[in-house]
């Protein structure tokens, strides 16, 4: 179980402080699978880096009671400065997996040549994803957190990730933000809709979708009617 309880996520910047998230309270549950929707600077990679712990909430406090990925996609949670090979004996350590067996399974799914063998920061944003997803998936967590799956370049490996997610979201949880509702509805049941700070539960996640197009129409109205007045 993962739980929010009374979340605010606040950005300084240019003056003035932005309110990304507003005194979120919810549950995720072990088997939970939950795609979340939003526009872009919604808040939704912020909300995944805070599920996951890689960021921090400005107050109110979150309570982790079974192990979740880094957000799948996120490169940055890796040592650019060293190999893909390394970075997978680094973490193969961390999570006590076996080494050889760990780094065979990341170099054969990422499909990356040689490159598996270079510096990650000499990696394209599609060949960290790629990286990602891997080394995040070589690992059973009981939640896994995917943050866009289509940075992950052609049609063929996003359909590979696919399957395995299929056999894993069977055992464990998952929280899933994508702009693709087909995406959505194909790994989620439930949904969410981040809005002015605000996430709005759904029980299926063609209602969460439902009402984030007509969020999205509304914002587009509003600023049109702003565009003729000006």
């Amino acid at each position: 179980m993962i739980r929010f309880e009374n979340v605010s996520k606040i950005y300084d910047g240019h003056g003035h402080q932005n309110l990304v998230l507003n005194n979120l309270n919810f549950t995720i549950g072990p088997r939970d699978r939950l795609g979340i929707c939003g526009s872009n600077g919604a808040g939704k990679s912020t909300l995944i880096r805070m599920i996951a712990g890689v960021d921090n909430p400005t107050s109110g406090r979150v309570i982790r009671n079974m192990t979740t990925s880094w957000p799948l996609g996120y490169a940055s949670a890796f040592q650019s400065s060293l190999t893909g090979a390394d970075n997978c004996r680094f973490i193969a350590r961390i999570y006590g997996k076996d080494i050889a067996k760990l780094t065979k399974f990341v170099e054969d799914f990422c499909e990356l040549g040689p490159y598996f063998r270079q510096p990650v920061h000499t990696y394209s944003s599609g060949m960290g994803a790629r990286f990602s997803f891997g080394i995040s998936l070589a690992i059973e967590f009981d939640c896994y957190l995917i943050d866009e799956v289509t940075a992950t370049g052609d049609e063929r490996f996003r359909k590979k990730i696919e399957a395995v997610m299929d056999e894993r979201k069977s055992k464990g949880a998952l929280v899933m933000v994508s702009h693709v509702p087909q995406t959505l509805r194909a790994h989620c049941d439930k949904g969410a809709v981040l809005f002015n700070g605000a996430l709005q539960f759904f029980d299926t996640i063609d209602e969460a979708i439902d009402v984030h197009n007509y969020y999205q129409r509304t914002v587009k109205s509003d600023r049109a009617v702003v565009d003729i007045h000006h």
